[in-house]
């Protein structure tokens, strides 16, 4: 495995943080039966600098938030669907948000006035298989809530140093602005995760171009490496339009959570110029596949010439023989009966055979050497 495969494995496999380490899965026991969500939560006080607490229930942080200007909590969860409705409803979002927002394909964007309700796609990719998972964002005046599934740990790394991020908001700054701020920093996050598989597809597609360097190599073993890679980018593609559509629902503040400060709008305009580029680069990379798929027809028609070529060669040969062996043949059964006569006559018939055969064997030579366009002998 390169240093770049480790790397994303590290980051997206085997997280090192105490959320992904607490409560070990029990033998023989279904893993999220046992587990309870985790959480942490980045809250900024009235008073003071920013605090990081971790919990596992939402019911942990109803203190730290009542007594918060500005927070966010992310939750690692087994079921998005069910511990994610149960979350939202214990943090005061309406029971229904959660279940409308994944319904989505791959992304969704619901607007509830007072809340807001956000899917965007969490992508992994490991060679050819790539699995989207659902991120889940819920909103409202003063709090921010990411729920997903324990596979996406990318938020979970964030949260080591969110606190961070907030202190570094300006105490001046009006509440909206910085809840649009952490909103995008999150958006911010996940996009530029998502953007680095896109170095896998390159990898696989880097490695695909050595098969197709080898002309041993089997035009099915080709065409099956290039369909798989065809098919990984396009649902990569189809994630980037998916928050690309997201991102497009924000650009303009409609929503009355979303700021309307231009220089909030630009950040969010930002990330839509990074998502466009990272679908330009995606199209681009599906062009040169599809030059891929026409070096294999020019593979597949070049073994059909070859064949083809052999079997010419082999029918034009065929019929040099074919004359040799016609031509006594056909004067053996018009001169059999001289065989029952007298010796003199038998020797003259068979030279008179003999003769003709070599001279039809060389007419049906010369003819083809020299009237017919003879393909080249195969190495």
């Amino acid at each position: 495995m390169n240093p770049r495969k480790r790397e994303l494995a590290a980051k997206d496999a085997q997280p090192d943080s105490p959320l992904a380490s607490a409560n070990p899965p029990v033998q023989g026991v279904d893993a999220c039966a046992v587990k309870p969500p985790r959480a942490v939560c980045v809250a900024i006080p009235h008073v003071g600098k920013p605090v990081r607490i971790l919990g596992n229930s939402p019911t942990e942080f109803i203190s730290t938030l009542q007594n918060s200007t500005l927070a966010w909590i992310n939750f690692t969860v087994c079921d998005i669907a069910k511990d994610g409705a149960e979350i939202a409803t214990l943090l005061g979002f309406s029971a229904s948000l959660v279940p409308e927002v994944i319904k989505g394909y791959y992304a969704s964007f619901v607007d509830g006035e007072t809340e807001l309700g956000i899917m965007v796609p969490a992508v992994m990719i490991s060679k050819l298989d790539l699995r989207s998972y659902p991120m889940v964002i819920l909103v409202r005046k003063d709090l921010i809530v990411t729920i997903h599934s324990e596979e996406v740990v990318r938020l979970v790394q964030f949260s080591r140093y969110a606190d961070v991020y907030m202190r570094k908001l300006p105490e001046s700054m009006p509440l909206g602005d910085r809840l649009t701020s952490m909103l995008v920093r999150i958006l911010d996050e996940n996009n530029s995760r998502n953007f680095e598989y896109l170095r896998e597809i390159e990898e696989e597609g880097d490695e695909m171009s050595e098969l197709l360097l080898d002309p041993k190599t089997p035009r099915m073993e080709v065409g099956k490496q290039i369909y798989n890679l065809k098919h990984t980018l396009i649902t990569y593609l189809n994630t980037l339009w998916r928050t690309l559509d997201v991102l497009h629902n924000l650009r303009y503040g409609d929503a009355q959570l979303v700021s309307d400060n231009p220089k909030m709008l630009a950040q969010i305009g930002l990330l839509v110029e990074d998502v466009n580029r990272q679908i330009s680069l995606s199209e681009h990379m599906s062009e040169v596949l599809a030059s891929g798929l026409e070096v294999l027809q020019a593979i597949y028609n070049n073994q059909l010439q070859i064949l083809n070529n052999r079997m010419a060669l082999t029918i034009t040969w065929l019929t040099v023989l074919g004359t040799a062996v016609l031509v006594p043949n056909t004067l053996a059964t018009i001169f059999g009966y001289v065989f029952n006569l007298d010796w003199r006559l038998q020797l003259w018939t068979l030279t008179v055979m003999f003769v003709a055969t070599g001279l039809a064997t060389y007419l049906a030579y010369w003819w083809v050497t020299r009237k017919v366009q003879l393909p080249s002998a195969p190495d």
